[in-house]
């Protein structure tokens, strides 16, 4: 496979989220392409599909390579109703997915709601995305997409850019959370979580410590 063919459309199944953040950011590392995200030079690759498993948030493997202040920082977006002020004070992911748009809304009690009444359902779908506050800051995470095929609770995420290199653990951790939360709520077992990125990049100053990184877990995993 060339390095364009590496660049564009793969998909990468994985047992676990570490395994899976791992295996991006060495594909982005050998095959990424020059690219740039806020006048910022990157290595990236496209449209690529994470197919997860076994998501499950206390991942070992981020638990030894990620880091710690990071993981409380998305945990914090995820969890805090607050304006996020590394973001330019867009509103955070657990305002848009509990209170969207300010109304009061919660999208994952209506996500358990409405698989609860009819588990064939193909359509409990919801958003980050707020278009009339959205103004400057899109939300990487952009859509999810709860669905129950085969008894087992599947989670599908779309998301227009993760960086790899600093926060794409920490958004996996959050989601396979959720995914579990909802799953938990319907007393059904998890299955896959799958998220589709277009642009999966590493910034360039992140390359040198992630070589590190996927090396190390590379050792560990002949041990």
């Amino acid at each position: 496979m060339d390095v364009l063919d590496e660049a564009t459309t793969p998909v990468l199944p994985a047992r676990t989220i570490g395994g899976a953040w791992l295996d991006v950011a060495d594909r982005i590392l050998r095959a990424g392409i020059p690219a740039t995200w806020d006048a910022k030079p990157t290595r990236e690759i496209r449209t690529v599909t994470l197919e997860v498993a076994e998501p499950r948030p206390d991942d070992p493997q981020i638990a030894r390579f990620a880091d710690p202040e990071r993981l409380a920082w998305m945990h914090a977006n995820f969890t805090e109703f607050r304006r996020v002020r590394a973001l330019g004070d867009a509103a955070s992911y657990a305002s848009r997915l509990f209170d969207y748009l300010r109304t009061g809304r919660d999208q994952i009690r209506w996500v358990i709601d409405r698989l609860a009444a009819d588990p064939t359902r193909r359509d409990a779908v919801i958003t980050t995305l707020e278009p009339t506050l959205d103004t400057s800051y899109v939300p990487c995470v952009s859509l999810l997409d709860f669905w129950i095929p085969d008894g087992r609770l599947e989670l599908v995420v779309a998301a227009h850019s993760i960086d790899f290199g600093t926060k794409g653990y920490a958004n996996l951790v959050e989601l396979a959370e959720l995914q579990h939360r909802v799953a938990h709520a319907l007393e059904i077992p998890v299955g896959r979580l799958l998220m589709s990125v277009k642009s999966a990049h590493i910034y360039e100053p992140e390359l040198e410590p992630m070589r590190t990184v996927v090396a190390a877990s590379r050792r560990a995993a002949v041990r």
